[in-house]
């Protein structure tokens, strides 16, 4: 797209309508304007996508990828307990890349965005020699007091997750075998979509945020990333059991080899690891199922450390702070 048309692209994706009742002004003017809600802390996080490194034609299309910028840093929000608000997207463009893909990956964030009912207030574009780079900035709220932090993790306390983990990394790697065209089994097209359509866990967040302590983190580079930066934040151990993390019947079917190498290290599942004190247990669990949520308790927190250790049989095993690049396969 050539720079002279970015004035014609910038009103194709002005939104026609607004959701947050403390907007005063959005994208038409050099900044943003929105009223902060009183009692409310603000959140913001910000994430980049760029071609060949998360994604490739093979991979996603247009309205995945922009669907996915946008869950990526929602799930950021969700992992402080918090709600979304507001959207901007920096985008840089090689002239590869025709107008109409280029409003599909705008579609495809505004998919995700309507049912938080959030706002598109800003952004940017430019043109780059090669490989699209998208970068999202979201903000968000979270009531006074109740944010999460990684380091509130205590010795005695349980560490659960959210949903099955390594799906994404398992759908990724069909992907990048066969193709985003391919005729899919009914098990792939489920791992598939945990990758191109991963679901922030706003809900189960705002759950969570009704308990008096909770650490937390969203799942981007892997179960033993994730728990490696709440052990190190919270100075502590992590013991995590092998045969309680929550794997899925497709990837037990398609990865059975693989599935705890990719629950583990794979990455991009956007489920939620933390902790919780015992106490709090049986209450987060009744409320959980009552509204449809999985959670499942998978190890115990420990003075020491900092570190993460993966309880086999009794033996136990150190979880280094790494991921996954299947990329470079």
């Amino acid at each position: 797209m050539a720079l002279q048309d970015e004035f014609h692209f910038i009103d194709q994706i002005k939104p026609k309508r607004t959701s947050q009742s403390g907007l005063i002004a959005g994208i038409g003017d050099d900044a943003a304007l929105f009223r902060p809600t009183s009692n409310m802390e603000q959140i913001i996080c910000m994430d980049t996508m760029v071609e060949g490194v998360h994604f490739n034609s093979k991979t996603m299309n247009p309205t995945q990828i922009g669907y996915k910028a946008l869950a990526v840093n929602i799930s950021d929000i969700a992992a402080m307990g918090g709600m979304p608000t507001y959207y901007l997207v920096s985008i840089a463009i090689p002239k590869d890349w025709n107008e109409a893909d280029l409003l599909s990956i705008y579609e495809g964030m505004a998919m995700l965005a309507d049912k938080y009912e959030m706002d598109l207030i800003g952004g940017d574009t430019v043109s780059i020699a090669e490989n699209l780079v998208v970068t999202v900035t979201v903000l968000g709220e979270v009531e006074k007091g109740k944010h999460f932090l990684r380091s509130q993790a205590k010795p005695g306390d349980l560490v659960f997750v959210t949903g099955t983990v390594g799906d994404s990394a398992a759908g990724l790697d069909v992907l990048l075998h066969k193709g985003n065209d391919h005729s899919f089994s009914i098990l792939e097209e489920t791992l598939i979509r945990k990758h191109q359509y991963p679901s922030p866990r706003v809900e189960i967040g705002r759950l969570l945020s009704t308990f008096e302590r909770v650490s937390l983190n969203d799942i981007s580079d892997g179960l033993a990333s994730e728990a490696n930066e709440i052990a190190m934040a919270s100075g502590v151990i992590l013991q995590i059991d092998e045969d309680k993390i929550p794997l899925s019947e497709a990837i037990l079917t398609q990865y059975k080899d693989r599935a705890l190498e990719y629950a583990l290290y794979g990455g991009e599942d956007f489920e939620l690891v933390g902790t919780i004190a015992p106490s709090d247990w049986d209450l987060l669990q009744k409320k959980a199922s009552e509204n449809g949520y999985n959670l499942s308790k998978i190890g115990i927190v420990s003075e020491g450390g900092p570190a993460v250790f993966l309880n086999r049989d009794g033996e136990l095993e150190k979880l280094e702070m790494k991921g996954y690049n299947h990329f470079t396969k």
